[in-house]
């Protein structure tokens, strides 16, 4: 039996009723979004804890806010989204009425990640919303505390016939994918995210997949090594490492890794203590696959900082690696938690012939006073986000768009970027029954002077398509 064939149906009939389509129904949809997060943001930081131990600040900037501050940008500016974008029109058509309608794709499907459940679900479902859709979220089952907050209360706060929250593992996922949406949002890993298209691919339903990769950090000799660990240090450890935008490996010359090593040490112990196990800052590794997984990865180079584990715990010390080969497994995979191996590379030029060589990346990071040296890596390679001097602050930033590139996704959101994917751009040309005799020019029998005639109407100010 089908588990989820009542749900699509009612969700599909609610689309179909046209109830999704007015501001003040969407509206009203993102401020109940907004009640949730304010009448259960105790709920909500005990679940985040219980899966991720996560601190209350990490779950307030990363988790709370940042949906808040998203779901608020959608209400303030929902209706100019929502209205019809005039366009240019050439001289073929410049009595018409040209403009671009944003139109909800229809039943959407939301499926999230566990490394940060809450803010990971909530953004797209506000882009989600925003624009219009029905939507059935699919939390990750293996941050279990989270999911069941969204499963259990979640719904309470939206009109339950135009949204579902939908509950299982990989099995139930599969099975939920095998029906038909009209456009599939995915967080999470490459290996995942091809068995997500694939599935898509059968119904020719558009996808955007936000995925992984390894994010190069290359730092420069020409920088304060203090400040530069300071904030790779805070980046990479965040949320325990598990965060698809964390800097993954640095790439640097030996005399920076001498230099970088003591400064990198000092950070950690001003961020986390001379324990930081026992540091209310330092969150857990989310399950023990994962525990097992990383612990194998610190047998690759030699550990020069941290390197200490506890199973009962779920605990990785926060680890900086050296001496890594480019083929052991921690630079042949995501890593995913609190572990940074250094590379080492004579030069910027073959740090950059290193990261061009790799799949492109989610973020990239670099690090220098020179803005030419920033600027250079910057042109040279392609990633999904940029960052100089710093870590993932590009994230924060409503006016850019999030997503990546090649193996690290396709797509992207964050604010409007948000609302225009999961928004269809439809093409309108509305143009009155009379002139016929104007428009007579371009029916046969063709001759000459008609043709160039409709070749100089076609051709003006900003559009070069054929609208006769």
């Amino acid at each position: 039996m089908d588990p989820f064939a009542d749900t699509l149906q009612r969700l599909r009939e609610a689309f179909d009723s046209g109830c999704t389509r007015p501001a003040e129904f969407r509206a009203a949809q993102l401020k109940g979004l907004s009640r949730f997060l304010q009448e259960n943001k105790q709920l909500l930081q005990e679940a985040l804890a219980q899966d991720l131990h996560k601190s209350a600040f990490e779950s307030e900037v990363s988790e709370i806010s940042i949906s808040q501050n998203e779901i608020n940008l959608a209400l303030r500016n929902l209706r100019a989204w929502m209205k019809d974008e005039k366009v240019p029109t050439n001289l073929a058509t410049q009595l018409d009425s040209a403009f671009i309608r944003k139109e909800p794709f229809g039943l959407v499907l939301v499926i999230a990640p566990w490394n940060y459940p809450l803010n990971l679900s909530l953004e797209p479902l506000v882009g989600a919303l925003a624009a219009g859709n029905c939507v059935v979220l699919k939390p990750s089952e293996i941050s279990k505390g989270t999911e069941k907050v969204l499963a259990e209360v979640l719904p309470r706060y939206l009109d339950q016939s135009c949204f579902a929250v939908v509950l299982g593992g990989p099995q139930e996922t599969g099975q939920l994918l095998e029906h038909k949406f009209d456009y599939i949002f995915f967080t999470g890993s490459p290996r995942v995210g091809k068995v997500v298209m694939a599935a898509a691919a059968e119904h020719l339903t558009p996808v955007t997949l936000e995925l992984g990769g390894k994010n190069p950090c290359y730092v420069d000799d020409n920088c304060d090594p203090q400040t530069v660990a300071n904030r790779v240090a805070f980046f990479r450890y965040f949320n325990a490492g598990q965060t698809c935008v964390a800097p993954d490996y640095i790439l640097c010359s030996p005399e920076m890794q001498a230099r970088l090593l003591p400064a990198l040490q000092s950070a950690i112990t001003r961020f986390y203590g001379e324990d930081p196990q026992s540091s209310p800052d330092l969150g857990r590794i989310i399950s023990e696959k994962n525990f097992q997984r990383l612990r194998c990865l610190l047998s690759c180079g030699r550990v020069a900082i941290g390197g200490q584990s506890d199973e009962s715990d779920r605990y990785i010390a926060p680890t900086v690696l050296v001496g890594v080969q480019e083929t052991e497994p921690v630079m042949q995979e995501e890593i995913f938690g609190p572990i940074l191996p250094i590379m080492n590379v004579r030069s910027l030029d073959e740090a950059i012939e290193f990261i061009r060589r790799r799949e492109k990346p989610l973020a990239l990071y670099a690090f220098s006073n020179s803005s030419q040296v920033v600027k250079q890596v910057l042109a040279q390679t392609s990633s999904g986000g940029f960052c100089g001097n710093d870590g993932f602050m590009h994230m924060t930033v409503a006016s850019l768009p999030f997503g990546g590139v090649g193996a690290s996704g396709m797509g992207s959101y964050h604010g409007k970027f948000s609302f225009d994917t999961f928004s269809h751009h439809r093409a309108c040309l509305l143009r009155r029954p009379g002139l016929e005799k104007v428009y007579a020019l371009r029916y046969p029998p063709h001759t000459p002077r008609n043709l160039r005639v409709l070749l100089a109407a076609m051709e003006t100010r900003s559009c070069g398509c054929a609208l006769l």
